[in-house]
């Protein structure tokens, strides 16, 4: 059933975008440059400059008390040198207590709170994760106005081009910056890495584990169109490129403005980022009632992305046609994980513990 619903929807691969299939892994990494300019040339933009510097100051720490003396807590700031100006921004990193190196999210947030209502930040703690967290507004708002934070950096004396970067790319950006700052922690476990987000910001995550390698997994969480719902099939209720470009047009490049009313013509579709992060990990959230993000295409997006793994001799997407849109089971076996649960567009403990279960695979 899901193969012929796949098959039904005509998806463009990544695997051919030169018009020639890759056959092997040699021959995907030649093309994946392209694949990574296309998404880039089409929706997202191009990354800002790598900071000609990066450096972190404490602000706040509590070593012994936190979470009932279970964690550990530091508010810091992380600054780096782009465009030649200083650009900083507080984030909030907690880990466990105790001896070892632990598995790390770098969760990008709608608020500054630890916890929030979104970051259940004790539970992540009970289960052996660490969290470094930020504000996303802290890095530039969520708006059109590309005059302030990162954005007034950037684009200071500067025109927005067909392909320079959105507010999606900047803010993935600053998580990149993030990472800069656990690669420096003795106690992180630096080849286990997941960023994460929710809607616009899932959207994010994957972008940036797409863009930087060094991320283990990326989480994106019930983050539908230009995110982890393919753009092909969409029906009644569903979100497309019109609906989100006529609202949120300053999140992507103004070139994506040209795929608007075309979601069935696009030479890209979303599982192209899925495979940019392969064979590193993907782990998808999706709820039954949010039909906006269109949770069909949430499930087919997993499955469409298999291909790019099994050339790396990885399972992809583990399922069985009974599996499709069936709530509260966590489809975690392979290299792309989902779980779909019931409710409604939020971030859910539900949607931690699918993915601390996918994490400890």
């Amino acid at each position: 059933m899901i193969k012929e619903k796949l098959e039904e929807l005509n998806l463009p691969s990544p695997l051919e975008i030169n018009g020639k299939r890759a056959e092997t892994v040699e021959e995907w990494e030649k093309i994946r440059p392209d694949v990574l300019r296309m998404m880039q040339e089409s929706e997202y933009g191009y990354m800002p400059d790598e900071p000609e510097a990066v450096s972190f100051r404490i602000v706040e720490e509590d070593l012994l008390r936190y979470c009932a003396g279970k964690a550990c807590y530091i508010e810091l700031e992380i600054t780096a040198r782009v465009c030649g100006e200083d650009f900083t921004f507080p984030v909030t990193y907690v880990y466990p207590r105790k001896e070892g190196k632990f598995k790390t999210f770098v969760h990008i947030n709608f608020r500054p709170d630890v916890p929030d209502k979104y970051m259940p930040t004790e539970e992540i703690i009970d289960n052996g994760f660490g969290c470094a967290s930020f504000c996303y507004q802290n890095v530039t708002s969520d708006d059109g106005d590309f005059t302030n934070g990162l954005a007034g950096v950037i684009y200071k004396n500067k025109e927005r081009t067909a392909y320079s970067p959105g507010k999606i790319t900047m803010w993935a950006w600053a998580a990149m910056r993030v990472m800069d700052f656990l690669q420096t922690r003795d106690e992180v476990d630096k080849d286990n890495i997941c960023v994460c987000g929710h809607s616009r910001l899932g959207k994010t995550a994957l972008l940036t584990a797409a863009v930087d390698t060094r991320f283990a997994a990326a989480h994106s969480n019930c983050s539908g169109c230009s995110g982890d719902s393919l753009n092909r099939g969409k029906g009644k209720g569903n979100e497309v490129i019109s609906n989100i470009i006529d609202r949120f047009e300053f999140w992507f490049c103004e070139n994506y403005k040209s795929f608007y009313g075309k979601d069935n013509e696009t030479p890209f579709e979303q599982h192209f980022l899925s495979a940019l992060i392969a064979p590193r990990r993907v782990h998808i959230a999706s709820a039954a009632e949010d039909l906006w993000a269109g949770p069909n295409l949430e499930f087919l997006f997993c499955a469409a992305s298999s291909e790019v793994y099994e050339l790396y001799g990885k399972k992809g997407f583990v399922y069985t046609d009974d599996d499709y849109l069936k709530a509260g089971k966590y489809l975690n076996e392979g290299n792309v994980g989902l779980c779909h649960r019931n409710g409604r567009h939020y971030f859910s403990r539900d949607d931690w513990h699918g993915l601390f279960d996918f994490m400890n695979k």
